[in-house]
């Protein structure tokens, strides 16, 4: 019965395939291929997310019934709040590991700098080199891949791009413990976007069952074989970073959707929101238990919420023009730091990181030095404030001794009564820093030349850093960054309208989001994201203002920071939108620059891996000749599916001649031809062949994908764009125009119901008009039916 419908599948595909013509100045077979990665494309590989509805999927999905569906369902959800609890425990993990070691940093080189404060810069300067040392060395040794944030290479395996390394075990392990000691450490940098590539690796392992090469792998586990279920669990997987990052579980699935993702459907969305909230319960579990105090230094900083919603209650219209200036201050902010960073990281790659892992993890101990520094040297030279009066009617301590949560840090003061407001910020841990400058009722802590100095230094480090061989999130610097210049102008505003009732707090928040909408781009995941991590929906509306304008202005001037970043590293993004002048092109000048290899349905092996091994071609369409002579295109074989074929050999046959599917039994499941996450699979080297097998044929007919996309050749690129990229396909084929046509599909055609009829057809039927016009009507309604039909196609 299969062998039927896989022979009533060929027959009428070649019904419709184009002829292929004598001869063609392109190809030679006369068929364009637009493929999502050219010829020779270095290190990157597309994926499939494409069904191949070849004989052998065809079987497989034969011998599934409903209680198949049932549990595959069922499993899905089960991976999903796998997913939410590993992804939470490791965020806590990471929360719990960073805030002890700065905790634990801080309470020794305050004990210290009690007696000296040289002999206590040297011992914090160690401990930042020795933390960041660990990290660059984790990362240059065993997980090149968990470098930076994560988010570009995350981000492109969504939209397609399989880059080798990003989904490994070994890179789970260097992202985890590379984030706890370049963010301890001190760097300028966050661990919000390696908690998202974390997230995602648990995803993808639990998905592939586990890693084989370190003997963790169960085969329970191995049922999401193909490209599509992981790329549904990638996505679970990167919404639960997000939500873990900021306690933030809407966030992260907008998040998901807005920034990441290149295709979505309602029934991932359950999903990832089922995810995220496990997420929530996870983090806010472990949070009541630490309460206790039996997580040492981890109590009130750690994870990423600063509660302002004992702030200003309310705004007034005259304060919209400058927090309008925020939204264009952190445009321009975040277009120059997408910029910068470019320009850092190009140079980086191409003079620096050449050299080898010494000069990359010499490079990262050098910024480590340089941090540890400014953060300690230059508060020395700030003068001490007095504490001002009205902190005691607040409830607010002044001061606090340093690396303490909380404002008014004593730092390198005369008095027991003064505090130093640039250690404040500077020499803290950024979660605490930045709850100090959210703080409410906090007036004139901060002056405007040390928000200014801050603002100066911690910019260029963010700037020097961002790049060097250590997991790096933007997330929490860009939230420093944007916190330091709102508050600034929230100083300026208190000043000029003396009689309002203005929080500077409100103004740092503001900036904060400015700043990230300028850098990054996003606008309502982020915009809720803030919402959920400061604890007060009042200010939403003025979110919602800053985030379009800051967008507005990076916007006219270059992409985000993860577009940057991915056109940096060389991964081909496919955006939402095409290119303009791609209207003036159509698909046959797209193709032109790239020959298309075409295999006959019989081949014989040496020739298969004769063309495998002279090209890199990842799709062959293959073709067959009819009764008459006429060459007709009958589908498309994907590379790795031939590599299958030849490792296995199981398929080889001794006569020329195609065989009957009927006639023949399939040795391969659907799963067999799938490719292992991140890894290269397969490869021609890695096949060997006797003597014997090169005498032998392959008839490609049982695994070629029948039914491929095709376009005509005259397609406006624009439609052809919009549609590869919606589709996810990695083939599309390009094809003259056709003959003739054998039937037009309309909207009530694709309204089947499981008995097989349309419900637009039983409707017509059982209309019927009761009355003394019942016979007038009927006779009318047939002769308008055929019109019916067009309106309704």
């Amino acid at each position: 019965m299969l062998s039927n419908h896989l022979q009533n599948g060929i027959e009428s595909d070649n019904l419709i395939w184009s002829r292929v013509p004598e001869s063609d100045d392109t190809s030679t077979d006369g068929v364009g291929l637009l493929n999502s990665r050219r010829d020779g494309g270095g290190g990157v590989d597309s994926l499939d997310y494409e069904v191949i509805e070849n004989y052998a999927y065809r079987e497989e999905l034969a011998h599934r019934g409903k209680l198949y569906v049932g549990y595959y369902v069922a499993v899905k959800w089960f991976f999903s709040l796998l997913i939410g609890i590993g992804t939470g425990l490791a965020a806590v993990f990471i929360n719990l590991s960073v805030e002890n070691f700065a905790g634990w940093k801080f309470a020794l080189t305050f004990a210290i700098i009690q007696k000296s404060y040289f002999a206590g810069f040297i011992v914090y300067l160690l401990i930042n080199l020795v933390l960041v040392f660990s990290s660059a060395y984790i990362i240059t040794q065993f997980a090149p891949a968990a470098a930076g944030s994560g988010i570009p290479e995350i981000k492109g395996y969504l939209n397609g791009i399989d880059i080798p390394g990003t989904l490994l075990f070994r890179t789970l392990i260097g992202k985890i413990f590379g984030s706890i000691g370049s963010v301890g450490g001190g760097l300028a940098l966050g661990k919000e976007g390696p908690l998202v590539h974390t997230g995602a690796c648990i995803a993808s392992l639990l998905g592939q069952g586990g890693s084989t090469k370190y003997h963790l792998n169960s085969r329970w586990p191995q049922l999401f074989k193909s490209d599509r279920d992981r790329r549904d669990l990638v996505t679970c997987g990167c919404a639960a970073g997000v939500a873990a990052a900021f306690r933030a579980p809407v966030g992260g699935v907008l998040f998901a959707l807005e920034e990441v993702t290149s295709w979505w459907r309602s029934q991932l969305m359950w999903r990832v929101f089922f995810t995220s909230a496990i997420v929530a319960v996870v983090v806010r579990t472990a949070m009541g238990w630490c309460k206790s105090g039996i997580c040492g230094h981890f109590g009130g900083g750690g994870f990423i919420i600063w509660d302002v919603s004992d702030g200003q209650d309310d705004y007034y219209f005259k304060e919209l023009l400058p927090m309008a200036v925020i939204g264009v201050i952190g445009g321009l902010l975040g277009a120059l730091f997408n910029q910068l960073t470019l320009y850092m990281t190009s140079w980086r790659r191409n003079s620096l990181h050449k050299r080898g892992n010494r000069v990359k993890i010499i490079e990262a101990c050098i910024i480590s030095c340089i941090t540890s520094a400014i953060s300690f040297g230059l508060p020395l030279l700030r003068k001490c404030s007095p504490c001002p009066e009205s902190v005691a009617e607040s409830g607010i301590e002044c001061p606090r001794p340093p690396g303490m949560y909380g404002n008014y840090v004593n730092f390198y003061c005369k008095t027991d009564n003064e505090y130093n407001d640039l250690a404040t910020i500077f020499f803290n841990t950024q979660d605490d820093a930045i709850r100090n400058l959210f703080s409410a009722k906090t007036m004139r802590e901060f002056s405007a030349q040390s928000l200014l100095t801050f603002l100066a230094m911690f910019y260029t480090l963010a700037v020097v850093t961002f790049g060097t061989a250590v997991p790096a999130g933007q997330f929490v610097p860009g939230i420093m960054i944007g916190s330091t210049y709102g508050r600034l102008v929230g100083m300026f505003v208190v000043r000029f309208y003396k009689k309002l009732n203005i929080e500077e707090g409100t103004y740092a928040l503001l900036g904060a989001a400015s700043f990230l909408g300028g850098s990054m781009r996003m606008t309502v995941s982020l915009c809720v994201i803030m919402v959920e991590i400061t604890n007060n929906l009042k200010l939403l509306p003025l979110i919602m203002l800053v985030l379009l304008i800051s967008k507005a202005v990076g916007d006219a001037f270059n992409e985000g920071l993860y577009e940057v970043q991915a056109r940096l590293k060389g991964i081909p993004l496919l955006e939402s939108r095409p290119k303009y002048h791609m209207r003036q092109m159509v698909a046959k000048e797209a193709c032109q620059s790239q020959k298309v290899i075409s295999l006959p349905r019989v081949i014989r092996v040496p020739d298969v891996a004769s063309i495998l091994g002279s090209n890199k071609h990842n799709g062959f369409p293959v073709i067959d000749h009819t009764r008459s002579g006429e060459t007709l295109v009958i589908g498309l074989v994907l590379r790795s599916h031939l590599l299958v074929l030849l490792q296995s050999k199981v398929d080889f046959q001794h006569s020329p001649l195609p065989c009957d599917p009927s006639a023949r039994n399939i040795r391969h499941s659907f799963s067999e031809f799938a490719k292992p996450v991140s890894s290269k699979g397969l490869c021609i080297e890695d096949i060997h062949l006797t003597s014997d097998d090169l005498e032998m044929y392959i008839d490609l007919a049982p695994f070629l994908n029948p039914s491929p996309y095709v376009v005509p050749e005259d397609m406006s690129l624009t439609k052809v764009y919009n549609l590869f990229r919606q589709l996810g396909l990695r083939h599309l084929f390009v094809v003259p125009r056709p003959s003739r046509v054998i039937g037009l599909i309309t909207r009530k055609d694709l309204l089947i119901e499981e008995n097989g009829e349309s419900p637009a057809v039983e409707l017509q039927q059982s209309t019927s008009v009761r009355g003394r016009y019942s016979e007038t009507t009927t006779t009318r309604m047939d002769a308008t039916r055929p019109l019916l039909d067009d309106l309704l196609g």
